[in-house]
C-alpha cells in the first residue's frame, strides 16, 4: 500500500493515482488544502495544466485576496464542500474539515478496492476529526518530542484577560499571521470584547472574507480611514491587528501581543518592556500529532519532510505506535517503507 502515497521533491503530496495536493504535479487533480503560502506552490501552473483544481469556497476566496495575480476564474478551478465525494475515474476524492484556518481541509482518496489514502494537511487536533484510513500522510510542523504544550492555563482566556487589562491604557497591538489574526478577533468577540478592531488593508480584506464565511467580527475599521486614524492617533481603546512582518514598524510605544505556535515552555512570556508573546497555535503539538495518527488507524504513515522536519516524527510513530512510518522526501541514508 505504501506506493499509494508519496511526497515529491517539490512538496506535492501524491494520493492514489490521480491526486496531487499543495504543490504542482503532472497529475490531473490538484487539491489546495488551505490558503497559506507553503501549500500554494505551483498553483498558477496547476490552474493552467491540471484538469481540476479543488479547494473549498473559503480557501478560494482567501487565495483571491492573498494572491491577486492568480486567475481563479479559470474553468479548471472547482470548489468542493466538506464531506461531498467527487468521483474521478475509479477514485473518490473527499475534502474533510480541518481545524487550522478558515477553509482548511484534510483530503481522502479511496480506490475501487476500498484502500483509503489520506493527507492531514495542517490541523489542530481539538477541532479536527481524524480520517480513518489505510495510508496516511501527516504534517510534521511540531513533530519533535520537545514540541509539547503542557499548559494547564487556558491560553484563550489568558489572551482575553491580557487584552482587556491593556485596553485601559489605550490601543493594544496584536501581531500574527493571516488566519491566526482572525482567530484572535473571534476569541475576543466571543468573550464580549466590543472595542473597535483596526487593521491595514490586507488584514482588513482577509477579515472581510472571514466575515463573509460566517465569522462575526464587527466593528472593524481600516487603519487609513478617518475612524481608524482617529483611534490609532488618539491612542484610544481599540485592538490593532498587524501581520507579524510589521512588528518592528508599528505600535512601538503601545502594549503589544505576538501570537505564535513556537512557544512551548510557558503560555505567556514577556519579551520586552510592553510586549508579550502568547502561545496560540493553529497546529497540533507533538502529542496532538501522535494522537491524530493513532485515531486514523493507519497501517502505514508518511511524514511531511518538505515543509518541516519529518524525520523525528516518523521515528517516534514507529517507536510509540508500532506503525511503519517514513518521512518524505527522503533524507540522505533514509530507508523506505
Amino acid at each position: 500500500m505504501a506506493e499509494r502515497a508519496q511526497i515529491t521533491k517539490n512538496g506535492a503530496i501524491l494520493l492514489g493515482d490521480s491526486v496531487a495536493c499543495d504543490a504542482f504535479d503532472t497529475r490531473p487533480i490538484r487539491v489546495v488544502t488551505h490558503a497559506h503560502a507553503d501549500h500554494l506552490y505551483g498553483l498558477r501552473k496547476s490552474i493552467k495544466h491540471c484538469e481540476k483544481v479543488l479547494m473549498t469556497n473559503a480557501t478560494r476566496d482567501l487565495c483571491k485576496t492573498l494572491n491577486r495575480s492568480l486567475n481563479l476564474s479559470e474553468t479548471s478551478l472547482h470548489t468542493l464542500e466538506y464531506d461531498t465525494p467527487l468521483k474521478y475515474g475509479d477514485e473518490t476524492i473527499t475534502l474533510i474539515k480541518a481545524d487550522h484556518i478558515l477553509g482548511a481541509s484534510q483530503v481522502l482518496v479511496e480506490d475501487p478496492g476500498g484502500i483509503r489514502v489520506a493527507w492531514s494537511g495542517d490541523f489542530r487536533l481539538e477541532g479536527t476529526q481524524a480520517v480513518d484510513c489505510d495510508v496516511l500522510v501527516v504534517e510534521a510542523t511540531y513533530g519533535r518530542p520537545s514540541c509539547r504544550r503542557n499548559f494547564t492555563v487556558d491560553v484563550r482566556a489568558l489572551l482575553v484577560e491580557m487584552v482587556e487589562k491593556q485596553l485601559r491604557s489605550g490601543t493594544v497591538y496584536v501581531f500574527g499571521y493571516h488566519g491566526k489574526l482572525q482567530e484572535v478577533m473571534k476569541i475576543l468577540r466571543d468573550a464580549d470584547v466590543q472595542v473597535p478592531f483596526v487593521m491595514p488593508e490586507l488584514v482588513y480584506e482577509v477579515t472581510q472574507v472571514c466575515q463573509t464565511h460566517g465569522m462575526m467580527l464587527d466593528p472593524i475599521s481600516h487603519a487609513t480611514d478617518k475612524e481608524g486614524c482617529e483611534l490609532l492617533e488618539g491612542n484610544l481603546p481599540c485592538v490593532a491587528f498587524y501581520h507579524m512582518n510589521q512588528r518592528r514598524h508599528v505600535g512601538l510605544h503601545n502594549a503589544r501581543i505576538c501570537v505564535s505556535g513556537w512557544e512551548f515552555q510557558k503560555p505567556c512570556r514577556q519579551i520586552s518592556d510592553r510586549e508579550h508573546l502568547i502561545a496560540l497555535s493553529d497546529h497540533s503539538d507533538f502529542d496532538g500529532l501522535i494522537e491524530y495518527v493513532r485515531r486514523t488507524h493507519a497501517k502505514q504513515v508518511i511524514t511531511d519532510n518538505f515543509r518541516s522536519d519529518g524525520d523525528a516524527l516518523a521515528k517516534e510513530i514507529n517507536r510509540r505506535l508500532g506503525i511503519s512510518a517514513v518521512s518524505m522526501p527522503q533524507s540522505q541514508g533514509q530507508t523506505t517503507l
